[in-house]
């Protein structure tokens, strides 16, 4: 039977790159598969999962009322769908998540999903919280702190490095607005102190 797997992480902890790994592992023994990415996460480009390191893939951009078990059906119809692939998976809603969970249960169409845990006060995402409920397999990449441990947070910044406490829980931005780190660290910062340098570690 297929499953529905969630692979979270930090920022930065390469889920782009793994997603596309395992999808050109998917089309590399021939089998068919569809790239989902959130509309509202257009770094890479409208419709387009891009990677750190360089790699990307078409995808379809997915809107909060996108309905992700009558897309992948349709096109299931047409040619059948080996896998499917979900990147900035936090942005789905419970009832997308839902959605993923019927293409494995009835379909028989496995899913992966990619994304963030937490955001940048340290609470859950709308979507992370159903797969974290819901999904078959959790699995944790993993991202480093400047101090070397495990990076488990997402500080967002400001202009001048300073962390931000207040805010809308979704604010697009890559290095220059977010920082990986420990929950210590993570913890330090949004009362106040500075952030970690390697060379303090």
């Amino acid at each position: 039977m297929a499953k529905l797997y969630f692979y979270y992480a930090s920022m930065n902890a390469g889920k782009s790159t793994t997603l596309l790994q395992a999808d050109f592992n998917y089309r590399e023994r021939g089998l068919h598969t569809m790239l989902f990415t959130a509309a509202l996460d257009d770094r890479a480009g409208a419709g387009r999962i891009g990677s750190r390191i360089g790699l990307g893939a078409e995808a379809i951009a997915f809107e909060p009322t996108t309905d992700l078990f009558a897309v992948v059906m349709a096109e299931h119809a047409r040619r059948t769908v080996g896998c499917t692939l979900v990147d900035e998976a936090q942005f789905l809603s419970a009832a997308q998540v839902d959605q993923l969970a019927a293409l494995a249960d009835k379909a028989n169409i496995p899913v992966l999903a990619y994304g963030l845990r937490t955001d940048f006060r340290g609470a859950l995402f709308e979507g992370a919280a159903r797969l974290l409920a819901i999904a078959d397999s959790l699995t944790e990449l993993k991202s480093i702190c400047p101090c070397g441990r495990k990076a488990t947070m997402n500080l967002r910044v400001d202009a001048a490095g300073q962390a931000v406490r207040e805010g809308a829980q979704t604010e697009i931005g890559g290095n220059d607005r977010y920082v990986a780190l420990c929950r210590r660290h993570f913890t330090e910062a949004m009362e106040g102190g500075p952030l970690p340098h390697a060379a303090t570690a």
